[in-house]
């Protein structure tokens, strides 16, 4: 997939069938739509084009009008809807950076500019509930009209739904504010991972006894936090059990190097030996949060906090065997 930030580059594709979205999460509704998207550029002879903004348009808005409450949490980083919009086989991202232009952007001039000049569009496919431009003018009628007159299709996907429940971002994030990690995955289409290159820390863990891996996350308001089960790929063949807390890491001091920053912290239940102390950093992982043990805590000292996370790998450990057991459960089950 080819990926640009914005749309004047040579490499860019002349025409296009496009879809236009923050994709937050590529929740299943979203995986449906690019389905879809990818039929159409294939029945056009077009490369299949995905839109999509950085800041989120309510984190712009949350920014500038000072109001931090209108910024929704975050699913996934860039990377990791970069890396998901990937696997569903699109051809080109053009992430936009959303600004004080494009907020003022009348709906029209986005058409011409962005669509047409800019993308290309042959083909645009858009969500129910989709509006664009200056205050939100821009709807569906507004674009099907534009098409009619400039020659380019539009279409529009109404609500995806898993067992009765609208899937949405919304839905996603609140699945994960509750720590229903179950109910993520059935929404996403797969468990709920956090992907990175693993970065340096104040290495604590290493002094008590639990190293971690440490990956940064983008944003500051993400959409789950605590402590969770986990499973680590790209260390090795085989994914690696673990257990990580996902947050701003209450007990430690304001020398933390990460100190305000989300973070990621992993510990492997059994370190790979072939890492060595210091083989992971720089490496990219990506870790899938299976379940959450409980919400972030703020332990009395070190030697509180060290009992802490031993009985969290315990618990880790208990919760992975319970699952295994399941799996080993239902496996025989449709054997018989």
């Amino acid at each position: 997939m080819k990926i640009f930030r914005g749309f004047q580059h040579p490499g860019i594709a002349p025409a296009s069938a496009v879809t236009i979205g923050n994709f937050d999460g590529v929740h299943r509704g979203h995986q449906a739509m690019l389905a879809l998207l990818k039929s159409e550029a294939e029945h056009r002879g077009v490369p299949s084009c995905v839109l999509t903004f950085e800041p989120h348009p309510r984190d712009y808005f949350a920014a500038a009008t000072g109001r931090a409450e209108l910024a929704p949490a975050r699913i996934g980083t860039l990377r990791d809807k970069l890396s998901e919009l990937a696997r569903c086989g699109i051809d080109q991202t053009v992430v936009l950076p959303f600004d004080a232009r494009l907020a003022s952007q009348a709906p029209e001039s986005f058409i011409e500019e962005v669509l047409i000049q800019g993308l290309g569009a042959r083909y645009v496919l858009v969500g129910d509930d989709f509006r664009f431009g200056a205050k939100r003018a821009g709807d569906y009628a507004m674009l099907d009209q534009s098409g009619t007159a400039r020659g380019f299709d539009v279409a529009r996907m109404n609500s995806y739904e898993v067992r009765g429940l609208r899937v949405s971002s919304s839905a996603v994030r609140e699945a994960l504010g509750q720590g229903d990690m179950a109910g993520a995955a059935r929404l996403l289409g797969r468990p709920y991972a956090i992907s990175g290159h693993v970065v340096h820390g104040r290495k604590l863990g290493r002094e008590l006894g639990f190293r971690t891996l440490n990956l940064r996350f983008a944003h500051w308001k993400p959409a789950a936090s605590g402590i969770f089960v986990v499973r680590v790929h790209g260390l090795e063949e085989s994914p690696i059990a673990g257990v990580a807390n996902l947050g701003v890491r209450p007990s430690l001091d304001p020398n933390d190097v990460n100190g305000g920053r989300v973070l990621l912290e992993t510990h492997c239940l059994d370190w790979p030996a072939s890492l060595g102390a210091d083989g992971a950093y720089g490496k990219i992982i990506r870790v899938e949060l299976l379940h959450k043990l409980h919400d972030e805590l703020k332990y009395d000292g070190l030697d509180a906090l060290m009992k802490g996370i031993a009985k969290d790998c315990d618990d880790a450990r208990q919760f992975l065997a319970s699952m295994h057991a399941e799996t080993h459960r239902q496996t025989t089950r449709d054997r018989i």
